[in-house]
């Protein structure tokens, strides 16, 4: 008799304890935006889910992929917007490892060829994408701050290729952030030149894993899928 009691008095701390750290970590690790997305906001929250799951790390891409090229043009004021949006400016930027580790892959397979990637904007912090939605307001152009991005997931990045030795760009038809049909994988009234280079760059990123977006030739996105959280933490928190 003795020994059931002890034996449900067990499992009933064992089952306390388990609603109690569940509860704890939630607390710790989102915020919910006044948009309702649940966002984690602290270096050491998001440190936290690393280590109960190593794919969530966020990785540096030029520490990763040595001879990777950036424009992080966000961090300066040639965007579409005009303002600088990473403030302070980043030199750095940042994708989950599995994305982070097929782009290597990518890059290694465009060596092979003379070619090189050119990375425009990779991670980007939740208030960004807050912050083009109240300049744009238009989801043809910006994330909706009500879902979050997959940049603010660290799955999304921006990107063109260039020729290895040079960093001159290949012709894609339009520069980056072209709102316009032109922009649109489907969009074939373009030299055969153009259209080679847009085939290239969709054929080996969509051989590593990488999905496209119909309605830009430079945005393609990993798979979330484990649910990868929206993050908002500034950039010289990760690189510490």
């Amino acid at each position: 008799m003795l020994y059931k009691i002890v034996l449900k008095l067990g499992i009933y701390i064992m089952v306390l304890l388990f609603f109690f750290h569940e509860g704890t970590c939630l607390a710790q690790t989102t915020t919910v935006s006044k948009y309702g997305v649940p966002v984690i906001n602290k270096l050491a929250d998001y440190q936290s889910t690393v280590l109960n799951d190593s794919a969530r790390k966020m990785v540096e891409l030029l520490q990763l992929i040595p001879g990777i090229v950036y424009d992080l043009r966000y961090a300066t004021t040639n965007n579409f917007t005009h303002l600088q949006l990473y403030v302070p400016a980043s030199n750095h930027t940042f994708l989950r490892l599995p994305a982070a580790r097929a782009l290597a892959a990518v890059q290694k397979e465009l060596n092979t060829r003379g070619y090189g990637l050119k990375i425009f904007d990779a991670y980007r912090p939740y208030a960004v994408t807050v912050r083009f939605w109240e300049l744009i307001k238009d989801e043809r152009y910006v994330a909706n701050p009500g879902r979050g991005s997959g940049h603010n997931r660290g799955l999304a990045v921006d990107l063109t290729i260039v020729e290895l030795k040079s960093h001159r760009e290949l012709d894609m038809g339009t520069g980056f952030d072209n709102f316009s049909d032109t922009a649109h994988h489907a969009f074939t009234a373009l030299p055969p030149e153009v259209l080679e280079h847009r085939k290239l760059l969709l054929d080996v990123m969509v051989k590593h894993g990488f999905n496209k977006l119909d309605t830009e030739w430079w945005h393609f996105f990993w798979p979330n899928d484990r649910e990868y959280e929206v993050l908002d933490i500034p950039f010289v928190e990760l690189v510490k």
